[in-house]
């Protein structure tokens, strides 16, 4: 009885000095997590010890891109004001920290786990940090041999504040681990890895959300160009902060609000008929799932999907052999008489969106479709056995059974449809738009490219996506609203 209350005893302890160590665990992770974002944020870069390297450049760039980090020292190396041996140096000591930042992130996932692993991963994230600290190192290094250099003003040397910021991080992961791993006990060998579900569920996920962040969220830094009188090539500093000016601009400026109206009038317009005719590739899924022929059914849904992978341009060279003055159909109606020359039909302002929505649900079909199919391989097929003993034909058994299911689905692309309806694409617009149907073809994403790349308003269409994207949120929210309204719960 002594020896079970004194095992427990222990068993007490070793787990409360355990649980002593989880807020070092904790601050342990965030560090290495401010790690991972001086990894791909360029204002970040530790590395950017000369003028001369691009402001637009990160860690993560500078250390695996060559070419990029010496992206415009092609007169410094020919006045040989600094060699390229300084900047392969200098590459690799990005690089070297790169890799130890890298280390340190995948560790710090294996802390998640029980004891053994919280070792393993803790002993990961100290070799990650000594190699963060020698990539450092590595960096002083030829920030102090550029400060030798003669022609020191010519090249700008100066260490960045975000230098020291990480060499601080750094420190603290390392002297952090180490603590961890001489105050804790040894892990027993016989303890196997283990995971608690939800944080392997977390790891599962965590690619998707870092992309999601790196390629959602992270280009949102841009939208700080529209509060600067920007152009291609300038540096954003206080000599050209403007202000809301290019938000004023957008409402006070006749030609740009009239533009915006039309433009408006053009995007929603085509968004709408999109949306009334959402239901086309369910309908169709369904009409699918129904050929009893599995060759024939997979021809066919080959054969619709494969538009969705060609390219706009292939599409509207295709166009072009049909309806052009030398088209098929311009030369079918001359040799019959019906027509005295040729006829554009493309160069037509008619029924623009119309024709728009015809290429639109052509290419996408077949590839909007695959989810209605995936959805109806996974009804209960008990509820066709039943509909069959009730006397229930084909046609009864799609209406009430096929589409009732498949409803819940075609109301969560309905509603990121609806979040979706100022963006409606580019490419389309683009390579359809002619002098003849210029204003009728316009949308949003085309005008803003315009803007952007033609006419170099960057800061004004910057505003307009920032408008975009406010619009867009406020839809889907409205949207899920008016669905918990109708259906009587959330679909988000």
């Amino acid at each position: 009885m002594q020896e079970n209350v004194v095992l427990q005893d222990g068993r007490q302890k070793y787990a409360a000095q355990r649980n002593k160590l989880d807020w070092i665990y904790k601050v342990l992770r965030a560090a290495v997590l401010v790690g991972i974002i001086f990894l791909f944020i360029p204002s970040f870069n530790p590395s950017r010890i000369t003028s001369l390297i691009s402001s637009n450049l990160s860690l993560f760039t500078s250390g695996v891109s060559y070419s990029q980090l010496t992206r415009g020292f092609g007169r410094a190396f020919r006045k040989e004001w600094l060699s390229e041996s300084s900047m392969i140096s200098l590459m690799i000591s990005s690089l070297v920290c790169c890799v130890g930042i890298i280390i340190q992130g995948f560790s710090t996932c294996a802390t998640l786990g029980n004891y053994r692993l919280k070792r393993i991963g803790t002993a990961g994230v100290l070799t990650g940090s000594f190699l963060t600290l020698a990539g450092l190192a590595g960096i002083y290094g030829n920030y102090h041999f550029f400060l030798s250099l003669p022609d020191l003003d010519k090249i700008g040397a100066a260490l960045p504040v975000t230098f020291f910021v990480l060499l601080v991080v750094s420190a603290i992961t390392a002297v952090f681990s180490i603590c961890l791993l001489v105050t804790g006990e040894r892990a027993d060998r016989a303890e196997k890895f283990k995971m608690e579900p939800k944080f392997q569920l977390f790891l599962m996920a965590l690619p998707f959300i870092a992309l999601t962040i790196l390629f959602g969220y992270l280009p949102l830094i841009g939208w700080r160009y529209a509060f600067f009188d920007y152009r291609a090539g300038d540096v954003l500093s206080m000599d050209n902060f403007v202000g809301f000016k290019w938000f004023t601009y957008l409402l006070q400026n006749d030609a740009t609000r009239n533009d915006i109206v039309r433009v408006m009038k053009n995007t929603l317009g085509m968004s709408a008929l999109g949306l009334a005719t959402s239901w086309v590739s369910m309908a169709f899924a369904i009409f699918l799932s129904e050929i009893k022929s599995n060759r024939y059914r997979r021809f066919i849904q080959t054969f619709t999907t494969v538009p969705n992978f060609i390219s706009w341009v292939l599409i509207f060279a295709v166009a072009l052999s049909i309806f052009s003055a030398d088209g098929f159909i311009s030369s079918f109606m001359v040799n019959i008489g019906r027509w005295a020359t040729g006829e554009n039909l493309l160069m037509s302002s008619h029924h623009v969106w119309l024709q728009m929505l015809f290429w639109g649900v052509w290419k996408s079909l077949g590839w909007g479709a695959i989810v209605y199919i995936a959805a109806i391989a996974g009804i209960d097929q008990e509820l066709y056995d039943a509909s069959k003993v009730d006397g229930a034909d084909r046609f009864q058994r799609m209406w009430n059974i096929t589409v009732p299911e498949l409803l819940p689905t075609y109301c969560v692309l309905l509603l990121l449809s609806i979040g979706n309806i100022l963006s409606n694409g580019m490419d389309q617009y683009l390579v359809f738009e002619n002098s003849a149907n210029s204003a009728s073809i316009q949308v949003l994403d085309l005008y803003v490219y315009k803007l952007g790349v033609a006419q170099g308003l960057i800061p004004l269409t910057t505003v307009v996506g920032m408008l975009k994207s406010v619009v867009s949120i406020f839809l889907v929210l409205a949207a899920n609203k008016i669905a918990k309204l109708v259906r009587g719960d959330n679909i988000i």
